[in-house]
């Protein structure tokens, strides 16, 4: 009997400003695509500005999935990512089109392609009480001896510092008495619901600075500040403001902690760091497939992925 064949799933991934975005479109119209989402806080609704959402007009008419889907007062989890994304995926080949995963959150992807099985498990108590040791003196030292008693393997790999992994080490011990080391290695010998084809586009780290410099000098003549200064109206209900990157910095300006030009300076820093830690996560993933973007059009690199697919226009 032959073997079941698992859908092709053709993922876009990168750091922040890379032109994720534009190199899908241009894929998805040769090929006959559709765009799923996979950015941790484009899923939220009312952030366009600070989480860079794509516009109208960068679609070009596009079909566009898994943007604005969540209120900012929840927690959205790769869990419940993974569930809606597939759900979408799910419609996208239904229709008989092609679904092209485009976005720079490494671990939606994971969700996505890998079966991780313990992004499932979540207690709300239980994590406000980790990060609340965390604040306390010594407490980070703390937690990472209590994760090195129930989960030695993840304690090593771990620094203490790095307080989010160490609480969430922790809470799949204390959620499912399996530690995070040994889930890991079951789920690896597991094997994912797609034939995933992940590309990541790959710029001279110079570049790659000054197009996120520009990204956010664009975000600012957008109304970057005036979004902020809602969001920071009505803080209550969008906690998850807080968490994208810009808002604390713009927030504190506005509060008149520091001066709107040193803002700004730390978001362009800040959006430096998180793209380096992008690019730490893509290249550690031995099924990334890098594609040098330089000043090569969108249109290039969708052609040259369509050639690697080995692809005929839709």
């Amino acid at each position: 009997m032959a073997g079941f064949c698992k859908p092709e799933l053709i993922v876009i991934a990168g750091p922040t400003a890379s032109g994720k975005t534009a190199c899908a479109v241009e894929l998805c119209r040769r090929i006959g695509g559709e765009v799923v989402s996979a950015d941790s806080m484009q899923v939220y609704r009312g952030m366009d500005i600070l989480t860079a959402m794509p516009a109208p007009d960068e679609m070009r008419g596009i079909p566009h999935h898994m943007l604005g889907i969540a209120d900012p007062s929840q927690k959205f989890t790769a869990a419940m990512y993974r569930d809606r994304a597939k759900a979408v995926i799910g419609e996208i080949l239904a229709r008989g089109r092609r679904p092209v995963v485009c976005g720079g959150t490494g671990l939606y992807i994971d969700a996505l392609t890998k079966p991780l099985s313990f992004s499932e498990q979540s207690d709300e108590r239980l994590h406000a009480e980790l990060f609340a040791l965390a604040d306390e003196p010594g407490g980070r030292r703390k937690l990472h001896d209590m994760l090195a008693e129930v989960d030695p393997e993840s304690a090593a790999r771990l620094h203490e510092n790095d307080v989010r992994r160490v609480v969430r080490a922790l809470e799949i011990y204390r959620l499912t008495g399996i530690p995070q080391s040994a889930q890991v290695r079951q789920d690896a010998r597991g094997e994912g619901d797609y034939e995933e084809r992940i590309f990541a586009l790959d710029w001279p780290r110079d570049e790659l600075y000054r197009r996120i410099e520009r990204r956010v000098d664009d975000m600012l003549a957008a109304g970057l500040i005036d979004e902020v200064r809602r969001l920071a109206a009505d803080a209550a209900r969008f906690p998850t403001a807080a968490q994208a990157i810009g808002y604390k910095e713009i927030a504190a300006a506005l509060d008149g902690r520091m001066s709107m030009e040193e803002a700004i300076a730390k978001v362009k820093q800040a959006t430096r760091n998180f793209a380096k830690r992008q690019l730490t996560w893509f290249r550690r993933d031995p099924r990334t497939v890098w594609i040098a973007a330089g000043n090569r059009s969108a249109a290039a690199i969708a052609e040259e992925i369509c050639q690697r697919l080995q692809m005929k226009p839709a």
